[in-house]
């Protein structure tokens, strides 16, 4: 039997699991930390339950394919998906139904519900001509390139809207500011900037309008806790608290990894670590991590998790608090390194739908900023700074005063999320995409030198998020299927 390590239990990483134990490959999880989750795990805090990252998902059939049909767990669809609050007092409601968030649109923006359907047809058109090539498939082999549908992406090119911005093509289709600030916003779900980044990350709005935006039942965890007790049963085994040290190979090919327990021998490692951290650690490579380290690093993000005592009927479940300059809050995230005194504020309250998350009469905020990624900032006085920000621009857009509500508080910056989930210098998506081609430049799935090494997660192909660290994994499953049948990779 084939024997395999994954380095880390972060969603790739149990996905990568699940397939190959599928695959009747020997595989055993070795994760530094005492928990699996990575980035989608859960916080408890004075009865309190936050899930302390992702809070939204897209695309769960991905989930779903890796578990037997008695660990699928069941998912909330909101009907509304989320609440934008904008300075000069406008509130949209972001409705699931197209239908009902078109005639919203037009009714608070005066945006014919026309022309918003236009968009997203558009956007689809864009996930259509994408989606085999850049989400499912490894555009670093040769073969994938060779096929009709191959051949059909690249003719349509164009319409990829990959020579402008998302912000200019946001703002060509859609006109009214706030409509643009609505859809600019998905450049974040990746680390990006919306006035940098390629328009062809407007596939994001298309996964979250079109296809559909999701809540599991017991909360985000439950992804987690689902693919560990499908990996469990597969026979996978973990081993927390045991970071793989050094990744060991021979005449171009794999022969195990160091531990601190010693040397443990495989056939394959998969690696489910930032990029970064792979490179400058576990098979340094000097030439690789230069490559890496000259790419701009995506994003990261202050949270705030907030017991509040009382109920806030003017807040939904999702919330969106707009920048009154979106432009110079990414310029200070990106060009200065710098929290803006303006932040657009996420607040996600898990308590409106599953009450077992907060005290009677409480409600559970998870409140989240844009932050730049860990450069050696003062974030003791950023955080304070921020906190006094944040309440005060949530007094002015809502009214009333929260500061005395808060009853209990816990936080994460950036350094705490690099210490927690790996993620370098808290950069919660490795590079950005703030250029047209970071997609080119994101690390492929696997290495054409070293045979057996194979790469997941959110800083390699196809990039983060949920969806698309499950699909590294899938597509690392079809790689490895290959290599069993002595299949040349070709790159």
């Amino acid at each position: 039997m084939s024997q395999a390590i994954i380095i880390g239990a972060g969603i790739g990483g149990l996905a990568a699991a699940i397939r190959l134990a599928r695959q009747g490959i020997d595989a055993e999880i070795y994760e530094a930390s005492d928990k699996a989750g990575g980035k989608i795990s859960e916080r408890f805090v004075d009865g309190f339950r936050f899930d302390a990252g992702p809070s939204l998902l897209t695309m769960p059939e991905l989930v779903f394919e890796l578990l037997d049909d008695d660990l699928r767990f069941s998912v909330n669809k909101p009907e509304i998906i989320t609440q934008y609050f904008y300075p000069d007092g406008t509130q949209v409601s972001a409705f699931s139904d197209v239908a009902k968030l078109t005639a919203e649109i037009e009714s608070k923006l005066k945006v014919p519900a026309g022309r918003v359907n236009g968009y997203l047809k558009k956007t689809a058109k864009v996930y259509n001509l994408t989606s085999d090539l850049f989400i499912f498939g490894s555009f670093h082999r040769l073969k994938n390139l060779m096929n009709l549908k191959a051949l059909k992406t690249l003719l349509n090119f164009r319409k990829l809207q990959a020579f402008k911005s998302l912000h200019e093509f946001n703002a060509r289709e859609l006109g009214d500011k706030r409509l643009v600030q609505m859809f600019d916003r998905y450049a974040t779900y990746n680390g990006s900037n919306p006035y940098q980044t390629p328009a062809t990350l407007s596939v994001i709005s298309h996964l979250e309008h079109s296809m559909g935006a999701f809540i599991p039942e017991k909360g985000m965890f439950q992804i987690t806790d689902s693919l560990m007790k499908q990996a469990l049963r597969l026979g996978v085994k973990f081993h927390f608290g045991q970071p793989v040290r050094k990744v060991e190979t021979e005449s171009g090919k794999v022969t195990g990894a160091w531990t601190d327990s010693g040397f443990v021998p495989a056939d394959m490692v998969v690696s489910d670590v930032d990029i970064h951290q792979f490179y400058s650690s576990l098979l340094p490579d000097k030439r690789r991590l230069a490559k890496i380290t000259r790419e701009e690093r995506s994003s990261s993000a202050l949270i705030f998790y907030w017991g509040m005592k009382g109920e806030f009927p003017e807040v939904g479940i999702h919330n969106i608090f707009f920048s009154g300059d979106y432009r110079e809050e990414f310029r200070h995230l990106f060009k200065l390194k710098k929290v803006y005194f303006d932040p657009t504020i996420y607040i996600y309250i898990s308590s409106k739908y599953n009450h077992a998350d907060a005290p009677v009469g409480c409600e559970n905020w998870f409140v989240m900023i844009n932050a730049p990624s860990d450069a050696g900032q003062n974030w003791a006085e950023i955080i304070e700074k921020s906190r006094l920000n944040i309440l005060e621009k949530l007094e002015r857009m809502l009214g009333r005063t929260f500061a005395n509500q808060i009853v209990t508080e816990e936080i994460l910056s950036p350094p705490e999320i690099c210490k927690q989930t790996g993620s370098v210098n808290g950069s919660i998506y490795g590079s950005s995409s703030n250029s047209r081609y970071s997609s080119f430049n994101r690390h492929a799935n696997f290495r054409k030198d070293i045979k057996g090494l194979y790469f997941v997660g959110g800083s390699v192909h196809p990039g983060g998020g949920i969806p698309l660290c499950l699909s590294s994994a899938k597509i690392v499953d079809g790689l490895v299927k290959e290599q069993v049948l002595n299949i040349e990779i070709l790159k």
